[in-house]
């Protein structure tokens, strides 16, 4: 009987097109049990492994190995010194692969050695929205027809008919639903209902579940209509519930942090706190400050004085108007772009009296777009956000750890999902199974 009740308390889950793991880390924040994450970038995986690790030495009681790890941590390493200290199968958990026709039946194979034979309850991932998103695909061009991310979603499925869960959640931009006709949004819900699968799909704004950024996805969420006996099943799409959000990013998610210039902090080493926790009341309600009592990669990017001045004026008006600066609007010898007729809000000042606007992942070729709203801007003063601002918009708490260059943290933070919108989807989900 307790193995019975265990294994309902810790539902299993696969975790497809993993990224940096905002996702899973909802799920386990949750009460779901990992069982594999399947991802194609190196760095990303290197993430995910180091995260793995953080998992199995919290619930072993052995934390201050992670954190020596972190005091000790030289650029350019990977994680494998902490690695190495945990069980092989921890580590293994992660699969590096493109999923792909030949890929997937190896794929397959290293799955169910992990599952042991024990079912999978819930696949969850959402594949690379390129293919899907606006500006993917107005970037692309016509080349986005023949783009083979368009069909990622087919080996998703796959997963569906090899793994039977009783459910899934699939993840990715609101345009999947009108891109290409809307072709590829009909065959997934065409597909997974000849498996036996109710569906459906609600555009979720990040800011309704905690997250101080207005962040839109897409969340399909599909459920077994009967069990195995032919019985119906009650599981439906959650009725999540709007939660009121009135905190400031400045105050509420950057204030605890230590000034920077641009080119400050490092990648590795520990940052200490400047405020204490009960000062810092979303964090805390929303367990984001971790659990070891200091938190790391709070580094900006180098800027030039041109951009700098720049970011001057870009904050100012913010300030004074609440407007973005057009790029129209800066002056003639400070322009440096030929494209002057498309993308004009490319220097955008972070709002520090509400929520942040999207979090992308162009965020990891410049900070432009993410100008930190400093209140008194001067050229020595300005800068874009830092990698561990980037993450608390994206709520990843603050012992998340992002392995490889800056450039690739900030990547895998503007390609992940919310961990407070993971963490909500997968507590609904978690009273149904």
């Amino acid at each position: 009987m307790f193995l019975i009740l265990l294994f309902r308390i810790m539902p299993r889950f696969i975790d497809l097109f993993a990224g940096a793991g905002g996702l899973s880390e909802g799920f386990i924040r949750a009460g779901f049990e990992p069982v594999a994450h399947i991802e194609m970038e190196k760095f990303a995986c290197d993430t995910l492994r180091t995260r793995a690790a953080f998992h199995y030495l919290r619930e072993h009681g052995q934390l201050q190995v992670y954190e020596n790890y972190l005091l000790n941590k030289h650029e350019k390493e990977d994680g494998r010194k902490l690695w190495e200290q945990v069980p092989s199968k921890i580590i293994d958990s992660v699969i590096q692969a493109e999923i792909g026709a030949k890929t997937i039946p190896d794929i397959f194979d290293k799955v169910d050695r992990l599952a042991d034979g024990h079912p999978i309850d819930i696949i969850i991932g959402g594949p690379p929205c390129q293919a899907y998103s606006v500006a993917g695909r107005a970037r692309l061009g016509k080349k986005i027809e023949s783009d083979p991310r368009n069909d990622l979603y087919k080996f998703y499925v796959q997963f569906l008919e090899k793994y039977n869960p009783q459910m899934f959640v699939f993840e990715n931009v609101p345009s999947i639903r009108t891109a290409k006709n809307g072709e590829p949004y009909r065959d997934l819900q065409n597909l997974v209902r000849g498996l036996g699968y109710e569906v459906r799909g609600e555009i979720q704004l990040a800011s309704d579940f905690g997250v101080l950024q207005k962040r839109q996805r897409m969340i399909i969420i599909g459920w077994k209509t009967h069990d195995g006996n032919g019985n119906p099943t009650n599981y439906h799409y959650p009725d999540f519930q709007k939660q009121e959000n009135n905190y400031k990013v400045m105050k509420d998610l950057f204030s605890d942090l230590p000034k920077l210039k641009a080119g400050e902090g490092t990648l590795c080493g520990a940052v200490h706190y400047t405020k204490d926790l009960s000062k810092m009341r979303y964090l805390q309600v929303n367990n984001l400050r971790g659990v070891i009592p200091f938190t790391t990669q709070h580094i900006a990017r180098p800027n030039n004085l041109n951009d700098r001045e720049i970011y001057v004026w870009a904050i100012k008006k913010y300030l004074q108007e609440g407007k973005q600066l057009s790029y129209k609007e800066i002056p003639a010898d400070h322009q440096k772009h030929k494209n002057k007729e498309t993308f004009l809000n490319r220097f955008s000042v972070v709002n520090p009296n509400g929520c942040s606007h999207t979090v992308v992942a162009h965020i990891a070729m410049d900070g432009h777009y993410y100008i930190y709203p400093n209140p008194k801007p001067t050229t020595e003063n300005v800068r874009s956000i830092s990698i561990r601002e980037a993450a608390r918009l994206q709520s990843f708490p603050d012992d998340y750890f992002f392995e490889g260059t800056r450039s690739a943290a900030y990547k895998q933070i503007g390609n992940a999902v919310p961990v407070l919108l993971a963490e909500q989807i997968a507590e609904q989900i978690a009273e149904q199974l």
